[in-house]
């Protein structure tokens, strides 16, 4: 099959992936000093969301208008709020520690960010390869997302095994248990991306 070379869905899917990689990429390499950077930190990836919003409306717009599209229409509008899901996990993330105060990222934190900003690469690639018509290659990185994934699942596990094994404070407890887990949402996300593309090259390749 053969897309139209600016198809205005593929240009729309194309800002999405690139926005949601720049964001985690700043997620990911943002450096909290002090409780005030917090509040820059999240503000920050609200308005990435918010960005990734306007492209997702545009989507559902377009679709709405379109006649015809290149590939079905629930599966434009799946990869577009699939990919929204992400993003919105990152910000909800950023909001916590906000909200916790929390500065330092711990070991199992960072584990899981590299993770999600790995499976953000692969998602960025593969709608690159969407855009371009090149689907057969998009399924090696619907893998590796997953793989990604799989390990992020072992770092929930090991997270929560050894936060009720070494912290003594509820609170503490009850706020790092959130985090891990609003992490590993995203991984999830991730994986419905995944997921999604791996649908669309079953019915267009």
């Amino acid at each position: 099959m053969a897309f139209k070379r600016q198809d205005k869905f593929m240009v729309l899917l194309s800002n999405i992936s690139s926005n949601l990689k720049e964001s985690t990429n700043f997620f990911t390499e943002y450096k909290l000093k002090n409780v005030s950077d917090l509040k820059i930190f999240s503000e920050k990836m609200k308005d990435y969301e918010t960005t990734v919003d306007t492209f997702v409306h545009e989507v559902i717009k377009e679709l709405n208008d379109a006649f015809i599209t290149q590939i079905e229409r629930e599966d434009i509008l799946l990869l577009a709020i699939s990919m929204d899901d992400v993003l919105d996990g990152l910000e909800g993330c950023a909001a916590l520690l906000e909200m916790y105060s929390i500065t330092t990222a711990d070991d199992f934190m960072l584990k899981f960010v590299d993770a999600i900003q790995a499976s953000v690469h692969e998602i960025d690639k593969a709608v690159g390869l969407l855009s371009n018509k090149k689907l057969p290659q998009i399924r090696e990185h619907a893998i590796k997302i997953k793989d990604l994934e799989s390990q992020c699942d072992n770092i929930l596990r090991q997270s929560i095994k050894n936060l009720f094994n070494t912290a003594k404070d509820p609170i503490y407890i009850i706020q790092y248990k959130e985090i891990y887990e609003t992490l590993e949402d995203v991984a999830d996300y991730c994986q419905t991306v995944a997921n999604t593309l791996e649908t669309i090259i079953m019915k267009n390749a």
